[in-house]
């Protein structure tokens, strides 16, 4: 069975639940994926399979490599492709879809994305320094303070924190809870949120527990 799948961040709603609570979601569009390629332990080491999300791309695209490698499989391009791990024996091969029904309401999963990118961010945003007192005549309002002593090590130490570019990192939240599962549509109601921008790709993962 496929541990996950591909899926697009839509935004983040609200559900109404029977007692009158309303719960906070995030909306992803999980699917549909195609497999794209077939990995086995007697030719790769390993079982695994490499899902693409299907959306529409522009073949100008796509570069010659990767169209070879579509062609191969007699797939159409895409823009999106990840490798899922197999659990279990599954005769999944290349052209078969993965759907959202591969989820349960309820269950536990983990979502894979990149953060939002901030750009060159300061010390009190970028580490949250508590900064200096803003009364008049401080001069040391959003300063670091001192990064390094003069007599040793006379330098500054690898790893200090200072200014620099926050976020577009890679961020996994773990054990959210599935609170509806749309197959109509292939929507997947997440509770909380979830990292990214809207429109961004995630993927989505079984937690195991």
């Amino acid at each position: 069975m496929v541990n996950g799948l591909i899926g697009k961040k839509l935004g983040m709603t609200q559900l109404l639940q029977n007692d009158g609570t309303t719960v906070p979601v995030t909306v992803i569009q999980a699917g549909p994926c195609v497999v794209v390629q077939r990995k086995t332990s007697q030719k790769d080491g390993y079982e695994a399979v490499q899902l693409g999300f299907v959306e529409f791309v522009k073949p100008s695209r796509v570069n010659k490599p990767m169209n070879g490698h579509f062609k191969k499989t007699k797939q159409p391009p895409m823009r999106v492709l990840r490798e899922m791990h197999l659990e279990g024996e599954d005769n999944l091969s290349p052209g078969d879809k993965v759907m959202v029904d591969i989820f349960q309401a309820y269950e536990r999963v983990h979502v894979v994305a990149t953060s939002k990118g901030r750009g060159f961010a300061g010390f009190v945003k970028r580490h949250h320094f508590r900064g200096g007192r803003a009364s008049h005549g401080s001069m040391f309002h959003r300063a670091p303070g001192s990064i390094g002593a003069s007599a040793f090590p006379s330098r500054v130490w690898r790893g200090q924190r200072m200014a620099g570019h926050l976020g577009m990192n890679r961020v996994t939240v773990q054990n959210l809870r599935v609170e509806r599962v749309d197959q109509e549509k292939n929507l997947l109601y997440v509770r909380g949120a979830v990292p990214g921008p809207q429109g961004g790709y995630v993927v989505v993962e079984k937690s195991g527990a």
